[in-house]
């Protein structure tokens, strides 16, 4: 705020302005508090931007109304080296990675005193690095000379500091401050990020920033995060970084991220690199609930002051029993006797009774055939998502068909070229979204014996024919016997996966070894199945290609991790190899095995 626009301004009170800012930059009465600045796909914090605060019961408490004072007066080199050492001295950074961004008024790049060496004294006293400091350059408009400020900043980068440009997405002068400063970070400005889940115009500019940034190696935080909707919009689009009071005010102690924060973001990150088959709980958003019971004005009322709610949920309890639509109420009480016949009426009375209900896990392909089926009267309504059976929220028709088309786009970009299959990242994270669940699971890993022995014998064509035959296997079994949200995935080569909840998951790998040795014989010439070759080409007596599976049941809880599950895998797998034929052998993490920890179980076929 300008000084001369600040209430009851005079001339007078411009003198005892002066005076009382002369007073807090002698007397260092200012503090710094600390907002937390976390990461989008690790759900952590990353570091900490640190903002000026005048004295309590000030007028010039506020940093706006502080520094724009001093801006007037004549003072602001003064001011901010003072506000820089306060935020240096009372800085906390957990780890060496965690970083310190100190706002920098682009007018203080003129400022004689603004030089490396000052700066490096203070953190030296707090025992910090310049590599863990980023100044982030405000008001920009300011910058007359950019030749002279890229000079200015070149020498702090070659000190280790590094550059963050505020408010990005605000004006022409923002642009030109990322052409011409090339910074570390760019901060998207609050007006971009609000309700951004509700706004296409705002997710194209940040998905094209997003792009733009990427290609220049600079890292993208979006400030001013709110909700969890617009966490929720910004994490899956693949925002490297979020800042706002949803996930910390700014304070003068060490941020604590809540839980289930952390597990929101891990939830709902778009893993960049890939992603496993979407389910409809990946895209839910939280909704409106009222009970049956409830009279329809006062839902009437609702939406005519929720003009972007497109319905609501009307629930018995927590379970859900039915669905209102703002357009089909207002169409109901549009007639003759509209509002006089149901103004007082329980809403039970005009919902639809027969809503589409998912569960969370449901996947959001298999949702979007649901929904085909609708008549036209109800195929734009909103689906009803639950979680134990109780109201989570609910998708619209629009955010699962855009999740299709960006599940198909990754699927297209990541899965084994031969089986269409789910590739390693998908994998990675699929096995993590089973272990926040903290449900029992188990991995199979399957892996042909000999493989190389056959794709050397009857070349790479008929060896891709097996590896093919041995997913449709799996995927078969998994279909027939498995849990309706199961994954199968190709690691790679002749390695596969699958991912189940089924609580006989020795049957699925019985069934596997089954149908594969069933029907491997048919790859072969003759009789050449009565014998293989190891890669040493020393002739075995076998049956011939064979399949062995390594069962890894998990038991979710405190260090059950990807790591371990992984690890365990190897160890199995290298038991199974010791076997001949189809075999599976199992094992456990998460806790003692109480079958026979190594069942090994050769197959009868």
């Amino acid at each position: 705020m300008p000084i001369d626009a600040m209430p009851g301004f005079d001339n007078e009170n411009r003198e005892n302005l002066r005076t009382e800012l002369l007073h807090i930059i002698r007397n260092q009465t200012i503090k710094s508090v600390y907002q937390p600045i976390v990461s989008l796909s690790e759900g952590i914090v990353m570091g900490y931007e640190a903002l000026t605060r005048g004295p309590e019961h000030s007028s010039l408490h506020s940093p706006i109304s502080l520094f724009a004072a001093a801006k007037a007066e004549g003072l602001l080199y003064p001011l901010d080296r003072l506000a820089r050492a306060k935020a240096i001295e009372g800085a906390f950074t957990k780890t060496k990675e965690q970083l310190l961004f100190l706002n920098v008024s682009a007018e203080i790049l003129n400022d004689p005193d603004f030089v490396p060496g000052r700066t490096l004294e203070l953190l030296e006293k707090r025992g910090l690095s310049p590599g863990q400091v980023v100044f982030e350059i405000t008001e920009r408009s300011s910058i007359e000379d950019f030749e002279s400020a890229k000079q200015i900043l070149g020498h702090y980068r070659q000190q280790g500091y590094r550059i963050a440009i505020d408010d990005a997405g605000a004006g022409y002068s923002s642009l030109q401050a990322i052409a011409e400063l090339q910074p570390d970070f760019i901060k998207m400005d609050r007006s971009l990020v609000h309700n951004l889940h509700f706004n296409k115009t705002k997710e194209y500019i940040l998905e094209t920033m997003l792009t733009f940034a990427q290609k220049l190696g600079i890292y993208l935080i979006a400030e001013g995060i709110e909700t969890r909707e617009e966490l929720m919009k910004l994490t899956r689009m693949g925002v490297h970084y979020g800042q706002g009071y949803l996930l910390g005010h700014p304070g003068p102690e060490e941020a604590v991220l809540p839980p289930e924060l952390t597990d929101h973001i891990m939830m709902h990150r778009k893993i960049v690199e890939a992603s496993s088959v979407w389910t409809i709980g990946d895209i839910c958003v939280p909704c409106q609930t009222f009970d049956y019971r409830d009279p329809i004005s006062i839902v009437a009322n609702y939406f005519k002051n929720h003009t972007d709610a497109a319905g609501a949920v009307i629930v018995n309890g927590q379970t859900p029993v039915g669905l209102i639509m703002r357009d089909r109420l207002f169409q109901q009480l549009a007639g003759q006797y509209g509002y006089s016949l149901f103004w007082n009426r329980p809403i039970d009375q005009l919902m639809d009774a027969q809503p589409l209900i998912v569960d969370e896990q449901a996947p959001v392909e298999q949702v979007s055939q649901y929904t085909t089926s609708r008549d036209l009267q109800t195929f734009y309504d909103l689906v009803i998502i639950t979680s134990g059976g109780r109201v989570k929220g609910t998708a619209s028709i629009r955010s699962i068909l855009e999740c299709i088309t960006t599940a198909k786009m990754e699927r297209a970009k990541v899965a084994n070229p031969l089986t269409g299959l789910p590739g390693n990242m998908q994998i990675h994270r699929e096995i993590n979204k089973r272990l926040l669940d903290h449900k029992k699971f188990s991995v199979i890993y399957g892996d042909i014996d000999y493989f190389k022995w056959f794709n050397d014998r009857y070349g790479f064509h008929r060896g891709d024919q097996l590896i093919q035959f041995t997913a449709d296997c799996i995927q078969q079994v998994i279909g027939l016997l498995g849990h309706p949200y199961d994954f199968v995935g190709h690691i790679g080569g002749d390695d596969f996966i699958a991912i189940t909840g089924s609580e006989d998951p020795e049957k699925l790998c019985e069934e596997m070894l089954r149908r594969f040795d069933l029907g491997v014989k048919a790859f072969y010439d003759y009789d050449d199945w009565t014998y293989v070759e190891d890669r040493h080409g020393r002739r075995l007596e076998s049956e011939g290609v064979t399949l062995s599976l390594s069962l890894v049941i998990c038991h979710t809880g405190a260090g059950v991790s990807l790591e371990q599950i992984s690890r365990t895998a190897a160890m199995v797998k290298k038991r199974s190899k010791a076997h001949r034929g189809s075999v599976v052998v199992c094992d456990c993490v998460g806790m003692p095995f109480t079958k026979n920890r190594a069942q090994e179980n050769n197959s009868d076929n």
